[in-house]
């Protein structure tokens, strides 16, 4: 019996705090004028980063981001979030706007993002709605405000 009631204690302290975090991981998918692959991995209950592999132009970007998460309008498991970053993209010039024909070149900027998620207690996703705006700084220096983007993620 002993055994049991302690199974049962510890069960429900697990579900309780697995339940309070919400997820740890997530891996899925990000539509947008980019698309592309993302992970997530949040660090405690108001932090987190995240990494986004995309492509566009015939090019691939790679961006890493730092995010703070709060609670959304007091509804349980919707979250608000915003943060800095930093990308690094590989392009040729016969797709890129502005770009050289035959001219293969590297971008290297920074990122913001804001965003809303929620994630579902029925099941292990995650959906996202969010803005990453993002300024090349290195290869060719622009402004990029057309990152609005939706993520589904598998969590765990």
């Amino acid at each position: 019996m002993k055994k049991i009631l302690a199974t049962l204690i510890l069960i429900i302290s697990i579900v309780t705090v697995a339940n309070a975090q919400d997820y740890k991981w997530g891996i899925g998918l990000r539509g947008g004028l980019y698309n592309g692959l993302t992970i997530k991995h949040n660090l405690g209950r108001k932090s987190g980063v995240e990494g986004l592999l995309y492509t566009r132009w015939h090019g691939f970007e790679a961006t890493a981001l730092y995010e703070l998460h709060y609670s959304a309008f007091d509804v349980d498991r919707l979250n608000w979030y915003f943060g800095p970053g930093a990308h690094v993209g590989f392009y040729n010039g016969d797709h890129y706007p502005d770009g050289t024909a035959g001219d293969s070149f590297i971008t290297i900027g920074v990122d913001g993002i804001i965003g809303i998620e929620y994630n579902f207690r029925e099941a292990p996703i995650n959906l996202s709605l969010d803005w990453k705006p993002a300024f090349n700084l290195f290869g060719e220096t622009k402004f990029w405000g057309d990152g609005a983007a939706f993520s589904i993620r598998f969590i765990f």
